[in-house]
């Protein structure tokens, strides 16, 4: 099944969602500690909180996430990954996932999801900055979205 997105105006949706939004938007900005705290303040269960956070999004924020898989192959060398997690942050993309094979033959592959929201520089860019770091085999972009 393919999901399908609508537009809908904010005063027409259900109270709980619109709720589920601003819990969200209290813990973005920091007004809120934890989940429970935010859904308290809105006047909202945790259990709806929970049922709408991963499906409710503020359209500016769709606008501006661009989230991008990378899949690398690295040698098995300490400090590697931490060297290639740097390089991303030093472009202000911002790590969402991590997931790394086993090593096998000195080699681990390793696939990061990040938003390039707020990089200032091309994607190309960082990829090329990946593939020239040392024990970096392999570096490419897998996945946009």
């Amino acid at each position: 099944m393919t999901e399908r997105y609508y537009v809908v105006r904010e005063d027409i949706l259900p109270e709980a969602i619109v709720k589920t939004i601003q819990a969200k938007d209290m813990l973005q900005r920091g007004e809120a500690a934890t989940v429970h705290e935010a859904a308290e303040r809105v006047g909202l269960s945790r259990s709806a909180f929970y049922k709408y956070k991963d499906g409710i999004y503020a359209l500016n924020h769709l606008e501006r996430e661009r989230i991008v898989t990378i899949s690398m192959d690295l040698e098995h060398r300490s400090g590697v990954l931490s060297k290639v997690l740097g390089l991303v942050a030093g472009t202000e993309g911002n790590v969402l996932t991590i997931h790394q094979s086993i090593p096998l033959q000195g080699l681990a592959n390793v696939v990061i999801s990040v938003d390039t929201s707020l990089m200032a520089q091309p994607l190309s860019a960082l990829i090329d900055a990946i593939r020239q770091q040392d024990g970096v085999r392999k570096a490419s972009v897998i996945g946009q979205g």
